[in-house]
C-alpha cells in the first residue's frame, strides 16, 4: 500500500465534473454509471420488502426512479431479485399521473367524500395490475370515486381477477411491482396524511397472500411514528418487515468512488490512481460501468488510505484536528449519526470549487472541506425548509446563539418571539403543509417533534445540542466547531 501516493491536481476538476450540481432528483431516471447499491439498500429493492423507510436525500426517490427504468433493473440484476422483465408500475408520487392515480386534491376530495382509505388505494392498486385484464365496465370508467365503487360492489368478479393475474405472474415467473413515493404530497394535515398511510399499509398487508403482486412503499420515518398508522390488526406483520435505508460511512465513501470511478473525462485517472495508492484495487467493467472493487466498499482502512490521498491526513496542520475521513461524515450527521449521501456529495463537490490556497499539496484543502460543510449545511436546511416550512420560524430567533445550551435558553427565546402562537396562527392562515405534531403542547411538544426528527439531541446533562450539518445552515455557534456561513 502506497501511503505517500498524492493525486494530481487535476483531479479536482474531476470532482466537479463527476459529482451531481443539482441535489435533488426531481423525477429523472438516474445515470446508470451513478447506480451505486449499498448492502442495505439491496435488501429494501427486493420485491418481497414492501415498506421502504429513509430520512430527506436517503436514496428513496433514486430508487423509486431506478425502479421504473428497464435496463437500471437490468443492471440492479440478480443482487435484488429484479430483472429487466419485473412489471412495474406507480400507485402515487408528486408527478402528474393523469388518470394513472389519484393527484393529492384528487386524494383529499375523496376522503371528504367519506372514501375509505383502504378502499382508495385498493382501486389504485387493481387498476395497476389488473389494467387490460380488466371488464369493459371497469376500464370504461374514468373517475376514481367509480372505480373505488366498481371494486367495493363487485367483490367476487374482483377476488377472481386479483387471483388470474397473480397465477399469471407466477407462471411467468415475474413479479409485479406497485410504487409509492412523497407520501407527504397525498394531503396537507398529520390527521388526513396518517389516514392514507394507514390505508395503504392495509392494502400492502392485504397483498402479502399474493405470490407474485407486490407494493413497494418508500416514506420518511415520521411518517409512520405516528401510532393511528398501525391501529389495525396485524400491522406489525408490516412493520416489522420494515427496511431502512441506511448509509454507514463506508458505503458513503463507495458511492463517493462510484462516480469518480465512472466519470467520462477523469474517471480513468482517478482509477489508475486508486491503483496506485494499493495494486489490490483491481476495477472490474461490465458493460460500460465501473464496478467499485470490493476491497474499496468494504475495508475502511484502505478507503482512508484513498481518500487521504486526496485530501491529505489532516484536518488542519497535526493530526489534533482530526483525520478527513472520519471528520467529513460525522460533521454531515444529524442528531441519530445518518448522513445524507446527498450532503456528502455535495460537502465534496463545493470543497473542491473552492478556492486553491498557497503551497496547496493535496487536491481537497483542509480548509475548502470545512467550506464544503457549510454549503452543504446550508443545502440541508433549504431541504428541510421544503419538507416542514415551520422549521425556521423556530431557528430564525436562535441565530447567533450558542450550543449546547439549556432548553429554557431556547424557550425563552421562543416566548420573547412569541413563536409558538405565530406559529398556530400561521397554520391556520396560511395553511401551512403538516405542522409540529405536538403543537399543543407548547414549547415542550415542539421539542418532542425536534428531537424525533433528529434535528436537536438532548444530552445527559439535558442541554440541547444541534448536529452540525443542521446548526451551521441555521447560524447558530458551537466552541471550536465549524463557522456558520455568513448572511
Amino acid at each position: 500500500m502506497n501511503s505517500e501516493y498524492k493525486f494530481p491536481q487535476t483531479l479536482r476538476a474531476g470532482i466537479v465534473a463527476a459529482l451531481p450540481e443539482e441535489t435533488s432528483q426531481h423525477g429523472e431516471t438516474p445515470q446508470a454509471g451513478h447506480v451505486y447499491l449499498p448492502s442495505t439498500h439491496a435488501k429494501a429493492l427486493h420485491p418481497n420488502n414492501t415498506l421502504i423507510q429513509g430520512m430527506r436525500g436517503s436514496g428513496k426517490s433514486f430508487w423509486f426512479q431506478s425502479l421504473q427504468n428497464r435496463d437500471l433493473r437490468a443492471l440492479l440484476g440478480v443482487q435484488v431479485g429484479l430483472d429487466a422483465d419485473t412489471r412495474v408500475s406507480v400507485g402515487f408520487s408528486p408527478a402528474s399521473g393523469g388518470n394513472e392515480y389519484p393527484s393529492k386534491d384528487t386524494l383529499i376530495s375523496l376522503i371528504t367524500a367519506g372514501y375509505e382509505p383502504r378502499r382508495i388505494w385498493q382501486a389504485v392498486v387493481f387498476r395497476q395490475v389488473i389494467g387490460d385484464q380488466a371488464p369493459d365496465e371497469f376500464r370504461g370508467i374514468t373517475s376514481w370515486k367509480d372505480r373505488i365503487d366498481w371494486v367495493v360492489n363487485h367483490p367476487e368478479s374482483a377476488d377472481q381477477l386479483w387471483y388470474k393475474a397473480d397465477m399469471q405472474l407466477d407462471e411467468q415467473k415475474q413479479f409485479h411491482i406497485v410504487l409509492f413515493d412523497a407520501l407527504d404530497r397525498t394531503a396537507d394535515d398529520w390527521l388526513t396524511m396518517n389516514k392514507l398511510i394507514k390505508g395503504l399499509l392495509q392494502v400492502v398487508l392485504d397483498t402479502r397472500s399474493f405470490r407474485r403482486i407486490r407494493l413497494k412503499v418508500f416514506a420518511r420515518p415520521d411518517q409512520l411514528d405516528d401510532p393511528s398508522v398501525a391501529a389495525f390488526p396485524d400491522a406489525s406483520k408490516v412493520m416489522n418487515q420494515k427496511v431502512n435505508l441506511d448509509w454507514p460511512r463506508r458505503e458513503l465513501y463507495g458511492l463517493l468512488w462510484q462516480y469518480l470511478a465512472n466519470n467520462v473525462e477523469f474517471g480513468e485517472p482517478f482509477r489508475e490512481g486508486a491503483r496506485m495508492v494499493s495494486p489490490t484495487i483491481q476495477w472490474e467493467q461490465i458493460g460500460n460501468i465501473w464496478r467499485v472493487p470490493e476491497v474499496i466498499r468494504s475495508d475502511e482502512e484502505l478507503q482512508k488510505k484513498l481518500f487521504h490521498a486526496i485530501s491529505g491526513p489532516w484536518m488542519g496542520k497535526d493530526k489534533r484536528r482530526g483525520f478527513p475521513y472520519s471528520w467529513l461524515p460525522s460533521h454531515l450527521g444529524d442528531a441519530s449519526g445518518e448522513v445524507s449521501p446527498r450532503s456528502f456529495l455535495a460537502a465534496l463537490r463545493f470543497a473542491a470549487e473552492d478556492k486553491v490556497r498557497n503551497e496547496q499539496e493535496y487536491v481537497l484543502h483542509y480548509e475548502s472541506i470545512k467550506r464544503g460543510v457549510q454549503e452543504a449545511s446550508a443545502i440541508r436546511v433549504r431541504e428541510l425548509q421544503e419538507d416542514y416550512p415551520w422549521i425556521s420560524k423556530l431557528f430564525e430567533p436562535l441565530r447567533g446563539i450558542s450550543v449546547p445550551c439549556p432548553f429554557e435558553d431556547i424557550r425563552s427565546e421562543w416566548l420573547k418571539n412569541n413563536i409558538v402562537t405565530s406559529l398556530r396562527n400561521g397554520i391556520q392562515d396560511a395553511s401551512v403543509r403538516l405542522p409540529p405534531v405536538h403543537i399543543d403542547n407548547g414549547e415542550d411538544g415542539i421539542l418532542i417533534d425536534l428531537l424525533a426528527l433528529g434535528l436537536v439531541e438532548q444530552l445527559k446533562d439535558k442541554r440541547i445540542n444541534l448536529p452540525d450539518v443542521y446548526r451551521v445552515g441555521y447560524g447558530m455557534g458551537r466552541r471550536g466547531g465549524v463557522k456558520p456561513l455568513k448572511g
